[in-house]
């Protein structure tokens, strides 16, 4: 493919990926499924050449944009969402009450639930199969857009705008985005275990290094270091004696790239799970001045990024597809993405949902359709590529050319049957809500 066809390539795409949201706002079709479609034309174009597309000749790039791109997105939740979340206060824990039932019950039973499959119906070794699990568990809103919150409310809104958009803070966007930005962390544990139980050689002394560090440990030192970094770079930026350093009345959005970067960075040198850290130090930094238009500036320049990103990731995906990518599904990997979409994580999630349920006209509490809807939107996307090329990076996995085919066409699975019934389904649901 030459320089000009690629620029020409992008150009479009670029196009398309800024044109999309706004053509297919009330239809029953989603950007990342045209992205897909258009990335797989792209691949049978022979312009595409012999251009090697298999990520596991490109572990380590795989890894890298992946990974960004999660934490682009973590970044942009954690500043979108609007409920608070005061560690004082049990009441103001009780209206997250969707959220820790998702990520206690739902992500492990889900991990479990795709681990036998994997291993039952698939043959995988038991590490194998967990890892399989652990690569599926996390949740990707983004690819769902009307399943997550919108930008941040300030101050700023007009009466107009206030009263066309609808209630982004519902129970249903609220849980299905905080699950995602939580759950992105929080299944690196278990991506552990997997790497673990696959280096062999498996004690009660490791078994006991796992709870202690990567389970309890790492996950301290992720939260502890967004919350601090958050707090600073808030202080600083709308409360600094200094003019000049209060950045917020300068209306510079690239603090909240500043404050990814930082908090990843700073906790990854600790020892934590930076993707925790992104989310909670964007929580923290948009708990410092609620309402501020600053806040949606700095979401503006995030979610731009991560458009571009998802673009890239989507257009790659697509072509991969038909350039090789699923040369090694087979019945078993259709049947485990099939399980997963349309049993496992709907069964995992209203159980969860369900169990002591929380009366519906308190916050935090869900009625019959609210608990069904969310879930089954738990879309399967740019995270499970990222841990799947993760694990790969760091232990020769068994079946690597299996479990790549068998990701990609579940995120594919995904991102088709929630983009077609995202729109409608979450269109009734507010029309019953009395949403405009």
């Amino acid at each position: 493919m030459t320089g000009a066809a690629v620029y020409l390539l992008l150009g479009l795409s670029l196009l398309l990926a800024i044109v999309l949201p706004q053509v297919t706002r009330r239809i029953a079709v989603s950007p990342p499924m045209v992205l897909v479609a258009v990335g797989m034309l792209i691949g049978l174009l022979p312009l595409a050449g012999d251009v090697s597309l298999d990520p596991q000749d490109h572990r380590t790039l795989v890894t890298h944009v992946t990974e960004f791109t999660v934490l682009v997105s973590l970044m942009g939740v954690g500043l979108a969402i609007e409920r608070t979340l005061d560690l004082r206060s049990w009441r103001s824990w009780r209206t997250w009450s969707p959220v820790w039932r998702l990520l206690a019950v739902t992500m492990p039973v889900t991990i479990l639930g795709v681990a036998v499959l994997g291993w039952w119906v698939a043959g995988l070794a038991p590490a194998v199969a967990l890892l399989l699990g652990a690569v599926l568990a996390p949740t990707d809103p983004v690819l769902a857009s009307d399943v997550q919150v919108g930008e941040p409310l300030t101050e700023d809104i007009d009466e107009r705008e206030d009263k066309q958009r609808p209630t982004e803070d519902d129970d249903i966007r609220f849980s299905l985005t905080a699950e995602a930005g939580l759950n992105d962390g929080l299944a690196f544990p278990f991506v552990h275990l997997a790497l673990l139980l696959l280096a062999g050689g498996f004690t009660v002394l490791d078994a006991g290094e796992w709870i202690g560090w990567y389970l309890v440990g790492k996950i301290v030192l992720g939260v502890a270091v967004g919350l601090a970094i958050g707090w600073l770079l808030g202080r600083q930026a709308f409360h600094a004696r200094s003019d000049t350093l209060r950045l917020a009345d300068h209306g510079e959005p690239l603090l909240a790239l500043a404050a990814l970067l930082a908090a990843y960075g700073a906790a990854e040198l600790v020892g934590g799970y930076g993707f925790l850290a992104v989310f909670t130090c964007a929580m923290r930094l948009r708990a410092s001045e609620r309402g501020h238009s600053y806040q949606r500036a700095m979401h503006g320049v995030v979610e731009r990024l991560e458009r571009l990103m998802t673009l890239m990731v989507l257009l790659v995906l697509g072509m991969a597809m038909t350039r090789g990518l699923l040369d090694h599904l087979d019945w078993r990997g259709v049947l485990v993405a099939v399980a997963l979409v349309l049993v496992v994580r709907p069964l995992a999630g209203y159980a969860a949902l369900s169990l002591l349920a929380r009366d519906e006209r308190t916050d935090g509490g869900l009625d019959q359709g609210e608990r069904m809807a969310v879930a089954f939107f738990g879309v399967r996307g740019v995270g499970s590529l990222y841990y799947l090329a993760y694990a790969t990076s760091h232990e020769e996995v068994p079946g690597e050319a299996w479990l790549w085919s068998t990701v990609a066409f579940t995120v594919i699975v995904s991102v088709l049957l929630h983009g077609v019934t995202a729109t409608p389904a979450m269109a009734r649901l507010d029309e019953r809500r009395g949403v405009s």
